[in-house]
C-alpha cells in the first residue's frame, strides 16, 4: 500500500465515521457480544468477536478478536497477521491494518482480557497473575483465524511492548503456532540498572502474597499519552477509558507476572520461530513533556531491549528505526512507513 493510500484511509469519510463511533463510546465500556459471533466494530470496515474465557476471582472474563473485513488482493498466499497490543492499550490503529492488508495479509487484532473492548466494570484494568493465562485468548484467536483461513500458514504475530513479551513467551510454549514474530518495542526488561531491577522485584514479591491487586504507588506521567493523542500533540483518536491519559495502575500481581516473564527472557528462550524486533533508534526520558518523545522511545530503554532481544530465538533480526516513538507503528507517517517496509522486506525472506 502506498503512502497516498494510507492518507485516503486515514483522512476519508471513513475517518469521520471512526471519530463519531469513538465519541459514542467514549464514556462507556462495551458489553460482551454473543460469543463466537462477529458483530460490527466501531472502527469502520471492521468486525469484532467476543472470546469467552470463563471466570477468575473477579468474575467473568473474555477477550475480543477484531477483524478487518477487507481482504488482500486475490491470490495472496501470505499468512494472516494477528496484532497484540501493549500495556494500557487496545487496537485502534486502522492505518496499520491497511498496511498489512496492502502487503498481502489478512488482518486481525486481539484486545486481551481486561483491556480495551474486553474491559468490564468488575475488572481491575490489565490485571493478571501469570502471563501464561493469556495463552487461552491467543489460542482461541488463532483457532478462529485458522478456521477462516484454512489454506494459509500459521499467523504472523505482530505484538507491541508488553504484548511483545507475552507473544514471545507464548510462542515458546506453542511451537509452530506462528510463522514469525514481529515485535514492536517488546518490553523484555525494566529500564534501569540490574540492582535496581532486582530490588523492585524483591519489594513486589512479598506484597503480592498479601494482596495481588494492590497498586504500586508510583507516578504515572501523561507524557506518552500526550505524544499519541489527537487531544494533545499526537494524531490518534484514543478512547479515554480504554487508553486513559495516565496508564492503568500497576498491581502487585501484574508486576510479579511481568518480572517472571523478564526473568524467563534473561534465561534465554528456546524459540525456533524467526523474530524481527523493531526499535526506536534512541530513548528519551524526562519528567515533563518534550517534543523529543515523538521521535524517541519515551517508555523503554532501547539499548537494553536490543541486548535482551538476542535471547529470544536463534534467528533474531533487530532493526532500529530513526525518529520512531515507543510504538513504532504509531509514529509519524514517514517513520511508520519505513518500519512497514523493513518488516515486509524481512517477512519476504522468511515466509514468502
Amino acid at each position: 500500500m502506498t503512502v497516498e493510500h494510507e492518507h485516503r484511509v486515514h483522512d476519508s469519510g471513513e475517518g469521520t465515521s471512526r471519530q463519531h463511533g469513538l465519541a459514542e463510546l467514549s464514556q462507556e465500556l462495551l458489553p460482551d457480544s454473543p460469543p463466537n459471533e462477529w458483530v460490527d466494530d466501531y472502527l469502520p470496515g471492521c468486525s469484532r468477536m467476543t472470546l469467552p474465557l470463563g471466570e477468575d476471582f473477579e468474575g467473568s472474563v473474555s477477550a475480543t478478536l477484531v477483524r478487518c473485513n477487507q481482504d488482500p488482493e486475490p491470490g495472496s498466499a501470505l499468512p494472516p497477521v494477528l496484532q497484540i497490543h501493549g500495556w494500557t492499550d487496545y487496537f485502534y490503529n486502522l492505518p496499520m491494518a491497511y498496511q498489512w492488508i496492502g502487503r498481502g495479509h489478512r488482518f486481525y487484532a486481539l484486545d486481551l482480557r481486561k483491556y480495551g473492548r474486553s474491559l468490564r466494570e468488575h475488572h481491575t484494568p490489565g490485571h493478571i497473575d501469570d502471563l501464561t493465562e493469556y495463552d487461552a485468548e491467543i489460542n482461541a484467536a488463532c483457532a478462529v483465524i485458522a478456521q477462516e483461513n484454512p489454506e494459509s500458514p500459521a499467523p504472523v504475530i505482530n505484538a507491541h511492548s508488553t504484548g511483545g513479551l507475552v507473544a514471545a513467551l507464548w510462542a515458546e510454549r506453542h511451537p509452530d503456532s506462528a510463522s514469525a514474530l514481529v515485535l514492536n518495542s517488546p518490553w523484555l526488561e525494566l529500564p534501569g540498572h540490574s540492582p535496581a531491577r532486582a530490588a523492585a522485584e524483591g519489594i513486589v514479591t512479598p506484597l503480592n502474597r498479601v494482596n495481588p491487586t494492590a497498586e504500586l504507588k508510583v507516578p504515572r506521567p501523561e507524557n506518552y499519552w500526550q505524544s499519541m493523542s489527537s487531544l494533545a500533540n499526537g494524531e490518534w483518536d484514543l478512547h479515554p477509558l480504554w487508553r486513559p491519559r495516565a496508564s492503568f495502575p500497576m498491581t502487585m500481581g501484574w508486576l510479579k507476572a511481568v518480572f517472571a516473564g523478564h526473568r524467563r527472557v534473561r534465561q534465554g528462550l528456546q524459540l525456533d520461530t524467526p523474530v524481527l524486533v523493531l526499535l526506536a533508534e534512541k530513548s528519551a526520558f524526562r519528567t515533563q513533556w518534550s517534543e523529543q518523545f515523538q521521535e524517541n522511545d519515551s517508555v523503554l530503554d532501547v539499548e537494553l531491549l536490543a541486548r535482551r532481544s538476542h535471547k529470544l530465538s536463534r534467528r533474531v533480526t533487530i532493526v532500529r528505526i530513526p525518529r520512531a516513538m515507543h510504538d513504532v507503528f504509531a509514529s509519524s507517517e514517514q517513520v511508520r512507513m519505513s518500519a512497514f517496509q523493513e518488516a515486509s522486506r524481512w517477512l519476504r525472506g522468511y515466509v514468502g
